[in-house]
């Protein structure tokens, strides 16, 4: 794919039109274009924390960099001189997550916020005239409202009083400067702090049907540098949400629950939003530069993008049980026939005549190499072919070739099968569908993506449709008898076991779970297992549920009596009752039963709001080990994709394709933390190790996916990208069993007891 030109054109051209262009956003799309992004290598390793590098992020003009770590201390870099200013012992107890420079403060207040659960507020001009290691500086503010750790920080442009907090506590708070540098800690007899903006210890989700019950821990926030009342939030469910600051309640104290107010919008891949599975969250999201667009960030998935705004149909929104529908062979939708007129899908938006034919010609060409990708067995290169076709130009191709690649993608992505190609697949076909009801490799594939979903029933629908277009086709038949064996198999398991599936009740009282109990326990929905009805455990509401933090940190002289390749940490694990989760008391600050309009609420039935699609997914890292892994936008205009992976290294896509650039390797175990510089064509990066790296195009070769400080990296790609999505198709307790739990000491818990884990020597 390396001969594919990139959309950004040649910079060349693009240094020559500054000179007759004074548009500030020539240089915007300098700062990040293709020629320098395939040049990046380490440029310089940052050194001066003794833990892993937690949190990194620059101030407004890029001349600084703030940095906070498992050590408990504030680093503060110089840019230009890439060394250490300033240490800062911040007095934290616990390791740091975030780090934020407050603006327009002339970059001399920096916030942070840590596993203490604490908000704290530090001015470097404390610090002036004094060297690195003279750092003892109190805080100039302290905020301990938050009952669980504090995970993300988010800060206004422009607004040099507010400073926002997410905690996995389930509030977000706004701490006003003007009102108060400090605050009771949480639990005291007086704690009346009104800072709550956002009260969500009952807005989480299981499925985009259900409603919010469960406490939704906030994992991220982010606020839109162009429309500045817009907040987004991410957490411990699969959907981001999107409010508007001025239609929030007044601030609040957290003494009373309430139910959560209402979001703007909901974000979500409609292929995750009914899976059920508590397990599934999100590390981080972020606006684009521009406001207009989201990016998300799932453990145990990939990076997805969306658009923000839908009312000018930019944004394609779902509602609850759209996703059954695609998978339903229904020739008709809406009234509507499926196939389509080609002048409705094939519009007049073409370019002038000499432009479409050449455009034509270079599609086709992308369309033969992706067929030709699918006899030689290179699925990921046919994939990206397919990409830049359909992503890359749109409806500006004619319906025959969008419908031939639709087809090609829908079969490499079988082909392939990581994780959620088949949905991916399912999406191809009916768009195919829509384009030619009669297509028989439209209702082939589709029958073979709902087989690997385990949906043989409406496979079996499919199969027989794409048998009666293609009836002496050997292939159909044989995929028919295929299906139809599953389905019979699938009817004669549950009907000969009807009682399987559910667990034998037991008295709740004082009964002890073994830790095997719980984290062996298989997950009812899971991919592969969709196809029956749910158990009554599954759907009921006295389920426990699990909650385990797994930290790593390695700092000071530790560091040298550990293996390497190891990581240690400890494990905190917390059992508790669905039921209970509306009583549960957290002290005073935290305390209360259940919101004050529930009884309303369980009178009337719950409307699920409507969820914005992704339009774009970025596959090949691994997100499953940490849970602070960052996805990011490259540049002030946001055309690349950048985030940390599990495997030591960060991965850069075209945002526009999905198509992916650049791997680099950024850490001996986990690159969490992905920040690009607001000017310059800089990005620094952070993870497990403890210090910064900081990247420039300074590579003598320009390259594609392949690079780094050393010259082309030896690991084959594909065998890389394989071994990610392996780890990524593991469910959450096999990925627990055999790479954590293994090097903890058992213990039995009794239900609703917290303990913690005692790392054993490996």
């Amino acid at each position: 794919m390396e001969a594919v030109p990139f959309h950004d054109g040649n910079i060349h051209d693009l240094i020559e039109s500054r000179c007759l262009d004074v548009r500030q956003d020539v240089n915007h799309s300098l700062q990040m274009h293709s020629s320098l992004v395939r040049r990046l290598s380490q440029e310089t390793e940052l050194e001066g924390h003794q833990g892993c590098v937690n949190s990194i992020a620059w101030n407004s003009r890029g001349s600084l960099l703030v940095s906070g770590s498992d050590d408990t201390r504030i680093n503060i870099w110089s840019y230009s001189g890439r060394k250490l200013l300033h240490s800062i012992e911040t007095g934290h107890c616990a390791n740091i997550f975030c780090t934020k420079f407050v603006p327009e403060t002339s970059d001399e207040l920096v916030v942070s916020g840590a596993g203490d659960a604490e908000v704290r507020l530090f001015n470097l001009s404390q610090l002036s005239g004094r060297g690195p290691e003279d750092n003892a500086v109190p805080p100039s503010a302290l905020y301990q409202c938050h009952t669980r750790r504090v995970k993300k920080l988010a800060v206004e442009v422009g607004n040099p009083n507010v400073v926002w907090s997410a905690s996995e506590d389930g509030t977000l708070r706004q701490h006003d400067f003007r009102e108060g540098t400090s605050c009771p800690p949480a639990g005291s007899a007086h704690q009346e702090c009104r800072n709550v903006l956002l009260d969500l210890r009952s807005g989480a989700k299981k499925s985009l049907a259900d409603p919010p019950k469960q406490t939704f821990a906030l994992k991220s926030c982010d606020i839109s540098s162009t429309r500045p009342h817009l907040l987004l939030v991410g957490g411990s469910d699969a959907f981001a949400r999107l409010y508007d600051r001025r239609m929030l309640p007044p601030l609040t104290s957290c003494r009373k629950r309430t139910s959560p107010p209402p979001c703007v919008n909901y974000f979500c891949p409609m292929h995750l939003s009914d899976r059920g599975r508590t397990s599934l969250h999100l590390t981080h999201v972020t606006f684009s530069p521009d406001g207009e667009e989201v990016l998300l960030s799932y453990s145990g998935e990939h990076v997805y993008l969306m658009n923000v705004n839908h009312a000018g149909g930019s944004a394609v929104q779902y509602t609850s049980g759209d996703a059954s529908k695609i998978m339903s062979f229904i020739p008709i939708v809406n009234g509507l026939e499926l196939q389509q007129p080609a002048s409705s899908v094939f519009r007049s938006r073409l370019p002038k005549r000499r432009k479409a034919t050449a455009m034509h010609e270079k599609c086709s060409k992308l369309t033969q190499i992706a067929e030709k990708s699918l006899e030689e067995g290179n699925f990921y290169h046919g994939i990206e072919a397919c990409n830049e076709v359909l992503d890359g130009y749109g409806r500006d191709i004619g319906p025959i070739l969008r419908h031939d690649c639709l087809c090609t993608r829908a079969a490499l992505l079988l082909k392939r099968n990581w994780k959620n190609d088949a949905h991916m697949a399912i999406r191809d076909c009916y768009n195919a569908r829509k384009i030619d009801n009669s297509s028989f490799r439209a209702h082939y594939y589709m029958s073979e993506a709902l087989s690997q979903l385990a949906k043989h029933k409406e496979a079996v629908e499919f199969g027989m449709a794409a048998q009666s277009l293609a009836p002496s086709n050997p292939e159909v038949a044989a995929q028919l008898e295929s299906v139809k064996r599953k389905l019979a198999a699938a009817e004669s398991e549950r009907n000969g076991k009807p009682n399987d599936g559910a667990p034998r009740s037991e008295p709740r009282g004082g009964r002890v779970l073994s830790l095997s109990d719980i984290l062996y326990r298989s997950e009812g929905n899971s991919e592969a297992s969709q196809d029956g009805p749910r158990s009554e455990r599954e759907d009921s509401d006295y389920d426990e549920e699990l909650e385990l933090d797994f930290e790593t940190s390695i700092s000071g002289d530790e560091e040298q009596d550990i293996e390497p390749n190891i990581l240690h940490g400890s494990v905190n694990l917390r059992i508790h009752r669905r039921s209970d989760s509306s009583r549960e008391v957290e002290g005073a600050n935290g305390s209360c039963g259940s919101p004050s309009s529930s009884s309303q609420n369980e009178r009337l039935p719950y409307q699920p709001a409507a969820v914005i699609d992704m339009k774009q997914r970025y596959v090949g890292h691994c997100n499953v080990g940490t849970d602070i892994k960052q996805a990011s936008f490259l540049g002030q205009r946001g055309e690349y994709v950048a985030s940390g992976s599990d495997d030591g290294r960060w991965f850069i896509w075209e945002k526009r394709t999905g198509r992916l650039i650049k791997m680099l390797q950024g850490d001996e175990a986990v690159v969490n933390c992905v920040q690009c510089h607001p000017s310059d064509c800089v990005v620094a990066t952070s993870g497990i190790d403890s210090t910064i790296k900081l990247w420039t195009p300074s590579a003598s070769v320009p390259s594609i996916v392949a690079g780094g400080a050393a010259g082309p990296e030896t690991a084959n790609i594909s065998s890389v990208l394989s071994a990610n999505q392996r780890r990524l198709s593991h469910n959450r307790e096999t990925i627990l069993r055999s790479e954590i739990l293994e090097h903890f000491r058992m213990h039995e818990f009794t239900e609703g007891s917290l303990h913690p884990f005692e790392c054993a020597q490996s």
